[in-house]
Order: C-alpha cells, then structure tokens, then sequence
C-alpha cells in the first residue's frame, strides 16, 4: 500500500495541490515560551520543513522572516500562521543562488527587526535523474548556488549581527551519510553542507554563536512531487524502517531545541530525523 498516490507537479510545487496534505503541526504544535523574544530568519519557510519551523518558532515566542522563491500563496498561509500565533512575519521572495540577494534577506531581518538570534538554512533544489548525462551543467551550477553558496552568503552577512547565545542551523539530509545515486547533484552538496556545518561551528564558537545541522530522511514536502516521477512519489518513505514518510511536523522539535537555550552547549553536531536510519 503506497503511502502517497502517484503525482506531480513543476517544480518549485505548492502545498495545496499534495495529496495528501502535509502536516505542519498547524494543529498539534503547543508552545511553551522556548524562544520567547528572538528573531529568526528561515529559507524555504513558506511551505515544507521550513513552514512547520515557522508554527513552531512562532509559538514559542520568536518573530520571524520567510524568505522563499515565488511561492506566494504558500507564503501567505504560513504568514497567517505565523500572526495567529501573535508574533510578526516578513515575507521576502527572490532567489537566493544570488549573492547580492541573500545580504538584503540579512538587511531586511535587521531593518525589521532590530536583530537576529536564529538563522535556519533550509531551502533547497533537487531533481532525480538516472545517470550523469541528464545534468546539465547549469543544473549542477545552479543546484550548488542555492544548496551550498547561499548558505555560504547567508552565514557571511549574518555572523555579524549574531552575539553570544545564536544559533545558525542548517538543513542537511540522510544524503549527506547515505548518497542517493539518482540525486548526485543535490546529495553532494547535502554532503558539503555537513562539512560547512562542522568547519563553522569551530570559527565562531568564542563567539557565543552555534551552528548545527538537521539531516532529514524522505520527508512530505512539496519539493517530492515536484522533483520526483510519479511512480517514485508513490514509494517514497518505504526505503526507511518506519517504512513512511516524515511529516514536516516531526522535525520541528529538534529546529525549536537547537535554537534554545537549552542547546547551550551542541554546535557542530548534525541530528538524524530519519525514520530508523542510522548516520554514523
């Protein structure tokens, strides 16, 4: 029995048109004041891993800005989400394999906001192909330029206004211990941002500021059916022990941990959320 039926959308996708719809904790998610008054910036916010961390983040008490690429309507539900739970959203669309445009993200956060405490890395682009000849070369470039170099540009523009106590999480996968052959381009720079991740953590930790990653496994996301032929979108998830895929809600918890306070003392860890699938 297939977890999910076959479908597809083009890529970037939308929540709205998956089937069935993913869990963002938009019902379950409770707060108990973890971020009481921090600012966070989260890539990719507007749907996926980064809206479920945006619900989370906003009911613990955290202000926040969604930068995404042009998924507005998908924005503008987490937005709402964001301000029912009584804490401000700034939405900045773009896209972030640009350079220029990842230092106006950082500028706008501290324009608006007066600080940042938080930085979630999380957005990404994959396409499966079969073999190394599908990838053209400005696929790869352009896999590279979101996945690695933003973040990259992001971390950059940020550490300056980050004091003692930040946190910069960024999402890496299950790929980065464990390649998916038919995902090279995106599962290396899944690999070099683990290695990002650890080299940071030791250049500013006398700072104060801690940088961890987040290794997702298979995980109901809009980028599945947008990414991925149908027939692999109705198996997805049964690769792993738990034999299904993760919801996004399933992943908050460890988003809200690394940036508390109460994670004072993990930086350069990267955490496994992958239904049963060791990374060693």
């Amino acid at each position: 029995m297939p977890n999910q039926p076959p479908q597809q959308q083009t890529p970037p996708g939308v929540t709205g048109k998956m089937d069935p719809l993913p869990d963002h904790g938009e019902k379950s998610y409770k707060g108990s004041g973890k971020l009481e008054g921090k600012v966070a910036i989260i890539t990719g916010g507007d749907s996926g891993i980064g809206r479920a961390v945006a619900i989370a983040y906003a009911r613990e008490g955290a202000d926040v800005l969604i930068s995404y690429l042009d998924e507005h309507e998908d924005a503008k539900d987490t937005a709402k989400l964001v301000e029912e739970a009584g804490r401000k959203c700034v939405l900045v669309d773009g896209d972030i394999a640009k350079a220029e445009h990842c230092r106006s993200i950082i500028d706008r956060a501290v324009k608006e906001f007066g600080k940042l405490d938080v930085l979630v890395n999380n957005a990404a682009y994959q396409m499966k192909h079969d073999s190394i000849d599908e990838i053209s070369d400005e696929e790869w470039n352009h896999t590279f330029a979101v996945n690695i170099s933003a973040m990259f540009f992001l971390c950059k523009a940020a550490i300056p206004h980050l004091k003692e106590g930040a946190s910069i999480i960024n999402t890496t996968s299950i790929n980065s211990d464990k390649p998916s052959p038919g995902l090279l381009a995106y599962a290396t720079t899944k690999g070099a941002i683990a290695n990002f991740t650890a080299g940071l953590a030791q250049l500013v930790a006398e700072k104060g500021i801690r940088v961890n990653s987040v290794a997702p496994g298979p995980i109901w996301t809009p980028l599945i059916p947008s990414t991925m032929p149908p027939e692999d979108v109705a198996s997805f998830g049964n690769q792993v022990p738990m034999k299904r895929a993760g919801q996004p809600s399933e992943l908050a918890g460890i988003y809200v941990l690394l940036a508390s306070d109460q994670a004072s003392y993990m930086s350069g860890g990267r955490y496994a959320v992958t239904g049963g699938t060791p990374i060693l």
